[in-house]
């Protein structure tokens, strides 16, 4: 059975990976760390600058190569933070990691992923995982000041 919606996730995946949306350095980041993924070979990047007072993240980006999901899930991750205040990001951060684990159903469970949602496949393929969640997990380190992650 013809399923359309699998195939604009695909092609959404396929657009975020050659044509990256925030892929550059921000001067002045106020927070950015390191994110390594060594069973696909992923490396990334990821700078944050957070406008003080109220915590709000007024610019996302990342660079570094990795596998296509990998890298359209960091291009995503930054069109979606953007603007956010940092409670916020915590609550994208849990319902991202619950998705691609297979834990939110997007059509069924509320949540606030919009677009993000293209990776609910992903915890049918496990080795895939800690490629879309590498740039998740090196934002929030980045957050949190730490300046290397691996995801193991």
């Amino acid at each position: 059975m013809y399923d359309s919606r699998s195939e604009l996730y695909q092609q959404v995946i396929i657009e975020h990976n050659q044509s990256p949306r925030n892929f550059r350095k921000i001067p002045g980041a106020t927070h950015d760390a390191e994110g390594y993924n060594p069973l696909c070979g992923d490396h990334l990047h990821v700078y944050v600058h957070v406008q003080e007072p109220g915590s709000v993240i007024d610019d996302v980006s990342f660079e570094g190569d990795g596998c296509a999901i990998s890298k359209a899930s960091a291009s995503l991750m930054t069109t979606s933070l953007k603007g956010k205040t940092r409670q916020e990001v915590e609550v994208l951060f849990d319902q991202f990691h619950r998705l691609i684990k297979g834990e939110l159903h997007p059509d069924k469970d509320p949540n606030v992923l919009g677009k993000l949602s293209v990776f609910s496949g992903i915890w049918h393929f496990p080795a895939r995982v800690k490629c879309a969640s590498l740039s998740w997990h090196t934002m929030k380190g980045a957050l949190d000041k730490v300046k290397t992650v691996t995801t193991e």
